[in-house]
């Protein structure tokens, strides 16, 4: 008998538990924006890149040589990236980074397009498309971040 209370206590806690973690994630997913209404909102070239997963010409972004001291944000949603810290010149056309602010502030995803296998990077707030990761970058990390200058809004450290 106490065997029975005891598991139908702990299911009707789990159960609560799950409803209420759906009823939250339903609320964060609803706080968020749709690529539509990001259309709306930023720059057609903005949209290509972050939504239609596009590339902006190497060597052609304002941030690919870019030296000032602060923090990279995403130019859709303004969630902080990269620091400049983070930041190194690896040639590759556009601005490189070792890691993100945190690996929060990223999400990875597998990416087969154009005949090859990468690994693509996303904003962990809105999604929207910043590059591709790769691991032929600098110590600590060994990680290279090849970010779209348009997918990046620079906040200047006081």
């Amino acid at each position: 008998m106490i065997r029975t209370i005891l598991f139908f206590n702990l299911f009707f806690i789990f159960t609560i538990e799950v409803c209420c973690q759906s009823m939250e994630d339903k609320k964060e997913m609803s706080d968020k924006k749709s690529p539509t209404e990001w259309k709306e909102e930023i720059s057609p070239e903005q949209y290509r890149i972050a939504f239609e997963k596009g590339t902006e010409a190497a060597f052609t972004g304002i941030y690919n040589n870019h030296k000032d001291t602060g923090t990279y944000n995403c130019s859709v949603c303004d969630n902080p990236l990269f620091t400049s810290n983070s930041k190194f010149e690896s040639g590759c056309g556009w601005p490189a980074f070792f890691k993100p602010v945190s690996p929060e502030s990223v999400n990875e995803h597998v990416d087969v397009s154009h005949g090859m296998s990468r690994t693509e990077i996303t904003c962990n707030n809105c999604n929207a498309h910043l590059g591709h990761v790769f691991s032929d970058g600098p110590q600590p990390s060994g990680l290279r971040y090849c970010i779209n200058s348009v997918s990046l809004e620079f906040q200047k450290e006081d």
